[in-house]
């Protein structure tokens, strides 16, 4: 093992990008306009697309033919998903008006807003590619 002093300090990684694999640029970015995500004006024929979010961190999403243009190997996963988004709403009610937006607009729900025991309203929706997006509002109590 090597114990000897480094010349040059090395800076941990820092999280600066969330990216999506996505099969309909057009669709995933609508959906998550709605989410107040704004991604740039035409990037729907986009193969790649960047948008800043709160704090500098920012979300990207590739198309599949994107991602085989550099990994020939890839393929779409299967199973559950591996990655979900969560979206904090002003309040409680928030969680409803939204999962009731978005169900409406034709997403489908995965889990209805109930009032979770950890002290939250949460609710599921299902992105276009079929990525769970958790809406969640802290409702000021937890169970005991």
């Amino acid at each position: 093992m090597d114990t000897a002093p480094r010349d040059t300090p090395t800076a941990a990684p820092r999280l600066d990008l969330i990216g999506i694999v996505v099969s309909d640029m057009a669709a995933s970015l609508a959906f998550y306009r709605r989410l107040g995500i704004e991604p740039p004006p035409g990037a729907e024929t986009a193969p790649h697309v960047e948008a800043a979010l709160p704090g500098g961190l920012r979300i990207a999403w590739d198309t599949e033919e994107t991602v085989r243009s550099f990994d020939p190997d890839w393929t779409r996963p299967t199973g559950g998903n591996r990655v979900e988004l969560a979206f904090r709403c002003g309040s409680p009610a928030d969680v409803d008006a939204v999962y009731a937006e978005l169900t409406a607009a034709g997403y489908r729900g995965h889990l209805k807003p109930w009032d979770a025991f950890w002290g939250q309203r949460y609710a599921v929706v299902l992105d276009p590619d079929g990525s769970g997006v958790s809406l969640f509002a802290d409702t000021g109590s937890e169970a005991v």
